[in-house]
């Protein structure tokens, strides 16, 4: 299309079963932003669109685990995302929730009109049911085998291994997750939206009309949909929370969350437009405008070919320009998990590095997943901090600043005439936004940060080269002139940045006084205890406009007095992280025990089998490590019957020093085996912890002596 009137941007509306997490904001809610704020500074009219996700089975599956209503849970994680997002600089238009009367109304109309028009397939069919729970199982209800990639873990309504789309139907061997028992088919009827019937129109719209301008990863998921053949899709559900059926026979079943989800973008988009007294409809149905949806890969098939087929059925609104779906981020190294806690929250890292939302921001566009999927470590979001916020930008910003107040008591010097260098330094501000707008407008938004950092480094290199602390003391001219283009620069850096930096970007136009301020405008400046001419400040816009970097003579006028110089960005030591890391190491084994198998019982015993084994409660005396083994510990342990010989495979978790000592209860019937030339004459009872670690198996009361029988 010709250049837009208005953008419609959206982001997933993220699920209310937990807070918001690095993967989030990698995936969907830093580029959205970014795109959002750069439209902003171009002087777009743009609503960006979000909202909480608040139906679904993963919401009541929470509330059951809880013990409490869905409402409880949505209310509570509703609150914690809302004000991550606005802590976190997420610059919402409207940020709403599909709990919210005018998402239920709108969700219902938009049925009730595809049910009118006939776009719907009413069929009963056969859908898993959990007699124990007496309930149909939908969705996340439902645990199997994925047909795609043989994930054991599987959901009902997706594979979160492979991405893959399913129906609770497509799983092999399936398991309640309610109850664990296997389900029976049962009939039910539900409300479906042919699919097959809009293949030839998403054909001829994606595969043809955006083969060139969509992600390769977006347009190829399509594609395999699209080319493995499209089959209706229930667009309703056998459960109780969620918007209810508005059709007869809809009793007891509701709108299937990925119907009315997507229909929360035009009902979040309305309730704006009723709080800014504008009409909503031009930014869903005129031709002059260009929607964007911000997704995560899991979402391509609802926003690429679902919602758009409701859209289309429904006839009047207009269709995503792109739908710039990025990958998964990964953290140290593994999956991210909402229900196993394995994830960076950012209503925590708020807390734990308290005004550092930027290093955040950046760490996580420069290694965000926009053609694959990435790792997030710690030691690499230092590492950006320390050696590219800290060491380039902040260093460019600290001494140009710091400088100006030492030469000049803060006063932008007046230039003289500009050499080669400087000539060529200027041109390169100049061209900064449209490279930088180049890349985001391209969806690169990864590039477009780099290339922010590339001016901050043409600055550094500037100031390297040009030496100004040397030439002060034998050419003042010249270095007023060095300094002069040195903030210009860092007058660019405070615009450009806003997009990726926000807060920095606010901290440095305060640092540069770039506020309009009617009673600085006139004012006698002296300089050097020269006295300058009286001079009035050409009012500053704030922010200065994005595109009149490239075309204004100057950005921060001679005489402009600026503010005294504070840290951007500070160091972030070991002893930081390693409290980051530590805190997922704990996650990592409470996971690991919350998750552990406990094995099955054995074969049924009689009382007179038990009754043979002769356990006694003995103290380890002695230990030694067994020659040329890795898991032996020879023992002399008292009985209480007697001292002997023990053999254990205990060294892995155990050293010789500090089982010495030990009470334990031993085993002391079991006939004698060599081990190693040595005859062990009995057994050592321990238990396994799920991380692999041993334990003995020991009597507290220290009263209980050595050789007292255990029954």
């Amino acid at each position: 299309m010709s250049k837009p009137k208005r953008y419609t941007i959206t982001t997933a509306l993220p699920y209310t079963n937990g807070p918001i997490h690095i993967g989030h904001l990698a995936g969907v809610y830093v580029p959205a932003d970014i795109y959002a704020r750069y439209l902003r500074l171009t002087g777009n009219d743009v609503a960006f669109i979000g909202g909480s996700d608040e139906h679904g089975v993963p919401i009541t599956i929470k509330a059951k685990n809880e013990g409490v209503s869905p409402q409880d849970i949505v209310d509570k994680y509703h609150a914690i995302i809302k004000k991550s997002f606005e802590d976190f600089g997420i610059t919402y238009d409207n940020y709403s929730r599909t709990s919210a009367p005018i998402h239920h109304k709108t969700a219902s109309d938009f049925f009730e009109t595809l049910d009118k028009k006939g776009e719907f397939i009413e069929e009963t069919t056969e859908q898993l049911y959990d007699a124990e729970a007496n309930q149909f199982l939908a969705d996340r209800f439902v645990i199997g085998t994925c047909p795609k990639c043989g994930n054991e873990e599987a959901y009902g309504d997706q594979c979160e291994n492979c991405g893959t789309s399913l129906n609770a139907t497509d799983l092999i061997n399936p398991k309640s997750a309610i109850t664990g028992n296997v389900p029976t088919l049962k009939k039910t009827k539900h409300w479906f939206l042919p699919l097959d019937k809009h293949e030839a129109f998403l054909k001829e719209w994606i595969l043809e009309g955006h083969k060139k301008d969509w992600k390769p990863n977006v347009y190829g998921q399509v594609k395999s949909w699209i080319d493995d053949g499209l089959r209706p899709r229930a667009v309703t559900r056998d459960l109780d929370w969620g918007i209810p059926v508005p059709a007869e026979g809809g009793e007891g079943k509701v709108l299937y969350v990925w119907f009315d989800a997507p229909i929360g973008y035009i009902s979040s988009t309305k309730e704006w437009a009723a709080h800014v007294g504008k009409d909503w409809e031009p930014y869903w149905k005129a031709k002059d405008t260009k929607l964007v949806h911000f997704i995560g890969k899991d979402n391509i098939v609802f926003h690429c070919i679902i919602f758009p087929a409701m859209l289309k059925a429904e006839g009047s609104y207009i269709l995503p320009e792109n739908v710039p779906a990025n990958e998964f981020l990964n953290l140290e190294g593994n999956k991210l998990s909402t229900s196993k806690n394995w994830a960076v929250w950012l209503h925590e890292y708020l807390e734990d590095f308290p005004d550092q939302q930027d290093v955040l921001r950046y760490a996580l566009n420069a290694n965000a997943p926009e053609t694959k999927d990435n790792d997030f470590t710690w030691k690499d979001f230092q590492a950006r901090n320390n050696n590219e916020l800290v060491a380039i930008f902040g260093n460019f910003i600290n001494r140009v600043v710091v400088l100006t107040n030492k030469y000049y008591d803060g006063i932008v010097p007046e230039p003289s005439d500009f050499d080669e260098v400087d000539e060529a330094t200027l041109a390169a501000i100049k061209a900064y936004p449209n490279v930088i707008a180049s890349s985001i407008e391209r969806y690169r938004f990864r590039e477009a940060g780099q290339e922010l950092m590339n001016l901050a480094r043409l600055g550094n290199k500037y100031l390297a080269d040009a030496e100004p602390w040397k030439t002060i003391k034998v050419d003042e001219t010249r270095t007023k002139t060095v300094m002069y283009v040195a903030l210009q620069i860092a007058s660019a850096l405070a615009t450009l940045s806003e997009p990726f930096l926000p807060f920095t970007s606010t901290k440095l136009k305060n640092i540069l006084k770039l506020r309009h301020n009617e009673e600085q405008n006139d004012e006698v400046i002296s300089n050097n205890k020269e006295t300058m001419m009286s001079h009035k400040n050409e009012s500053l816009k704030d922010p200065v406009n994005w595109d009149e970097i490239s075309i204004k003579k100057e950005l921060l006028p001679a005489y402009h007095h600026i503010g005294k110089a504070e840290l951007l960005f500070s160091k972030i030591e070991d002893k930081t992280i390693q409290v980051q890391l530590d805190k997922l190491e704990a996650r990592k084994k409470a996971n690991e025990i919350a998750n552990a198998k406990v094995e099955p019982q054995k074969d049924t015993i009689t009382f007179e089998d038990f009754t043979k084994l002769d356990m006694r409660v003995g103290t380890i005396l002695e230990a030694e490590k067994m020659p040329k083994t890795k898991k032996l510990l020879k023992l002399k342990v008292d009985t209480g019957i007697d001292i002997r010989t023990i053999v254990s495979g205990i060294a892995e978790s155990f050293s010789a020093e500090e089982v010495v000592g030990k009470r334990v209860t031993v085993l002391v019937n079991l006939a004698p085996r060599a081990l190693r030339g040595v005859e062990s004459q009995g057994m050592i009872l321990m238990t396994e912890t799920p991380d692999g670690k041993l334990v003995f198996v020991n009597p507290d009361d220290t009263k209980v002596g050595n050789g007292l029988q255990i029954s």
